[in-house]
């Protein structure tokens, strides 16, 4: 049953906007989005042209109040679309404490400037705006300011208590990881050879794991949603393929290995201490991504102010990342590889920043098809040993006697990390990945 009600100053009218179009195939973008059963629906039927049509609602004039006549201003047949839009996502407009929220919302839902056309606005923000105005709110609200004036917020009882907790997650946590890695590379390099210092390597390589699982479960590479088996596979076996796989493949292709393979210590430590500047990072880009969605006035603007922060935000990781990793193979003594590393790198922290805002499937493919590659190389490399089987090897043999083995992670990481850098730039820079995890 639809409710009417009288007019009040809150039911602003629609602004103007240009006539969508729906051809006679696509489906319908204003049903989809307010509903079939949602009242007040927009009626689309077959024009006179056989296409499927907002009936004329789009017009070319402002909606008119009620009351109001004159040619051109008639009421859709199926009455207002915006209150049928509004009834769809009745909880959204009455937690929203922006308008900018809405559009997000709306974003995140599919809706376009040429569906918006459909409720006569010209984009997604103009609509998210009279739906913002269009909810009854308290006389208090009514009076305070919107959350995206430019005025600093109000001190909330606790909040001297962030500064421990942001201490913790900022500081402390990611520095774990690296000072693990250190205290084990040092102890190790004083232990005798025999059971103790291989159980002393295990204790010393999980507990840096453990360390890495607490940072990625606090502060800003926080997931929503615990990540999938394959994300954790995919992750382990690249992080061990920077410390072990240019040893083993070098040998595997001549002949061994026959011994234990050197173990590239200068890139452990250096992801090791990676840890810092990326949770510093993505710290940089979620809070300034959150501040540009409260200042800005329309969702191409925060795309455009967004875009350069996330491109800034990597380019500071991966120059901390290369002068940790220098700094390690100098205090090591070992050169670490710089291009396998600073691709591995790139790779994790862009996956993770989708992780985080939402999207988990590219980041599973793209980690997932990086370790494929690298398992497909080593292991065609030691398939060859089969008896007609030389030739799988000679791909492997041809890059590595040409580049070395530090070629093989470097293109798998690489090329994984721009495939996944040009799905993160329009994906990152939705204000819909940027708004509280309920509204996605």
């Amino acid at each position: 049953m639809t409710t009417h009600h009288a007019p009040g100053p809150l039911d602003a009218p629609s602004r103007p906007a240009q006539p969508a179009h729906t051809g006679p195939g696509e489906p319908d973008p204003v049903r989809s989005l307010a509903g079939p059963g949602a009242p007040g629906a927009l009626y689309t039927g077959p024009g006179p042209s056989g296409d499927t049509a907002a009936g004329s609602s789009a017009g070319t004039g402002d909606s008119p109040a009620q009351g109001s006549g004159g040619p051109g201003t008639a009421a859709p047949p199926g009455g207002d679309p915006v209150k049928a839009l509004m009834h769809r996502h009745r909880e959204l407009c009455a937690r929203a404490v922006d308008p900018l929220e809405i559009a997000a919302a709306l974003e995140a839902h599919g809706m376009t400037d040429r569906t918006a056309a459909h409720f006569r606005h010209r984009d997604v923000f103009s609509l998210a705006e009279e739906m913002y105005a269009r909810v009854p709110r308290h006389c208090s609200d009514r009076s305070a300011p919107p959350a995206s004036a430019h005025a600093a917020p109000e001190p909330v009882a606790g909040a001297a208590a962030a500064g421990p907790s942001r201490l913790l997650t900022l500081v402390l946590l990611p520095a774990l990881p690296g000072a693990l890695c250190a205290g084990l590379l040092a102890g190790l390099a004083q232990a005798p050879p025999g059971r103790a210092r291989t159980l002393a390597v295990v204790a010393g390589v999980l507990a840096v794991l453990s360390a890495v699982q607490l940072c990625l479960r606090h502060g800003p590479l926080r997931s929503p949603r615990p990540a999938g088996v394959a994300v954790r596979l995919a992750t382990l076996w690249l992080l061990g393929y920077a410390v072990l796989g240019d040893g083993l493949l070098d040998a595997a292709v001549r002949g061994g290995p026959d011994r234990l393979w050197p173990v590239d210590t200068a890139t452990a430590l250096g992801l090791a201490l990676a840890m810092w500047p990326a949770v510093l990072c993505a710290r940089l880009f979620t809070g300034g991504a959150r501040r540009r969605l409260a200042r800005s006035r329309g969702l191409g603007e925060f795309a455009a102010a967004t875009r350069p922060l996330l491109l800034a935000s990597l380019t500071c990781y991966l120059a901390a990342l290369a002068g940790l990793l220098a700094l390690a193979g100098a205090a090591l003594g070992a050169p670490p590889a710089l291009g396998g590393a600073g691709a591995l790198g790139a790779l994790l922290l862009l996956a993770r920043l989708l992780l985080v805002h939402g999207h988990r499937a590219t980041p599973t493919v793209a980690l997932a098809t990086a370790a494929g590659v690298e398992l497909a190389v080593l292991c065609s490399v030691l398939a060859s040993r089969l008896p007609g089987c030389g030739f799988l090897a000679v791909p492997a043999e041809t890059l590595i006697e040409v580049c070395g083995a530090e070629a093989v992670p470097t293109l798998a990481c690489a090329v994984a990390a721009f495939a996944l850098l040009g799905r993160a730039v329009p994906a990152l820079s939705r204000a819909s990945a940027h708004t509280d995890p309920g509204t996605r």
